[in-house]
């Protein structure tokens, strides 16, 4: 989505433990087995391939994508026989030997809106406005929201809820509904070039919020019951997007340039993990200890994705999706599928 697209980030709500907003510069690669991958030999690795061949945009991975399609659709056996032949396994860590990262969650938005303002549709989701790359520094969100319909930028459509368009921002693509039923998307285009702000954090460390209620939901139940507060709130994070409108079949839009495949796409940081690579990824489902353990693509990238171990896991479109996305800061492991005779990403 861009994850940006900048991309997306849901460190929604900061991200629950307040991570160190420093990342390492570097990365091991630690030669490993797939037998050493928890839950690799019960994982579907049909839907990992599909959503591997959405986009094969490295060098390094031409070949294993020219011979991906030759694997029948469907088949697990055969897309894991796919993957042990064609790839080595490395384990990722950090200098220091950490091999654990936080793991959060990122969605699609579907919000109700017009193509016109109206009563209910007062808010405007912007396009780029002309003097975006001309005005240094540009306008920050507060000032931007505070002019509303007045900024001098294209509309794309119309909205009733400034929280639900400022986590369309923080996601960076989302669908709009309109009364007659069409769907449009829009996707990350541009941004004002301030940086990311979590309003949880900030909210959190005002007293506002505990560590617990700092979720996406949770910041909205405190928006609905704090509406004189939400400007200043929401301006914490001058960070603003401007938006492009989308084609509205397929998915979102990741860095790539290719559709993000529902719970099979992820953000990495891409100094650590070359996009397109497949990540064997071993966490939890959101707020359980169930293993959540399979083979990902690294097809997106996000502002607050930084670390040798971070991921930002797609959950697909809508309200579900949106409540599962905003529950997940899990810890998790995470495994780079490599070709095998290449060299190492940067020379590792």
């Amino acid at each position: 989505m861009t994850h940006m697209r900048y991309a997306l980030i849901l460190l929604l709500a900061g991200c629950a433990q307040l991570p160190p907003r420093t990342a390492p510069e570097s990365v091991r690669y630690l030669p490993a087995s797939y037998e050493m991958l928890p839950g690799w030999g019960a994982a579907r690795h049909a839907a990992s391939l599909q959503a591997f061949l959405a986009g094969c945009p490295h060098p390094a991975l031409a070949r294993a994508c020219e011979t991906a399609p030759a694997v029948p659709a469907g088949d697990d056996a055969a897309a894991r026989r796919y993957f042990e032949s064609t790839f080595d396994v490395y384990a990722l860590q950090s200098p220091e030997g950490a091999d654990t990262g936080l793991v959060t969650g990122y969605y699609e938005p579907l919000i109700a809106g017009s193509r016109t303002p109206s009563a209910v549709n007062r808010v405007p989701i912007h396009g780029v406005p002309d003097d975006l790359k001309q005005l240094v520094p540009y306008y920050t969100r507060g000032e931007i929201d505070a002019r509303g319909a007045a900024f001098p930028a294209p509309v794309i459509a119309w909205v009733a809820d400034p929280v639900e368009l400022f986590f369309l921002h923080v996601q960076g693509s989302g669908l709009v509904s309109l009364p007659d039923g069409e769907r449009i998307r829009v996707g990350f285009a541009d941004t004002n070039d301030h940086p990311y702000r979590s309003v949880g954090r900030f909210l959190i460390e005002r007293g506002e919020l505990t560590l617990e209620q700092a979720s996406m939901q949770g910041i909205k139940l405190w928006a609905a019951a704090n509406p004189r507060k939400l400007p200043e709130v929401l301006a914490h994070n001058a960070r603003y997007v401007f938006f492009r409108e989308l084609a509205s079949a397929g998915g979102p839009i990741g860095a790539l340039g290719a559709p993000l495949t529902a719970e099979y796409s992820m953000a990495v940081d891409r100094r650590f993990v070359p996009l397109g690579a497949p990540v064997y990824l071993a966490t939890t489902y959101p707020l359980s200890a169930q293993p959540l353990e399979r083979l990902m693509a690294a097809q997106d990238v996000g502002a607050a994705i930084r670390g040798v171990a971070r991921a930002d896991f797609f959950w697909g479109s809508g309200e579900q999706a949106g409540i599962q996305a905003g529950r997940m800061r899990q810890q998790g492991r995470m495994w780079l599928l490599w070709p095998r005779g290449a060299a190492l990403p940067g020379g590792g």
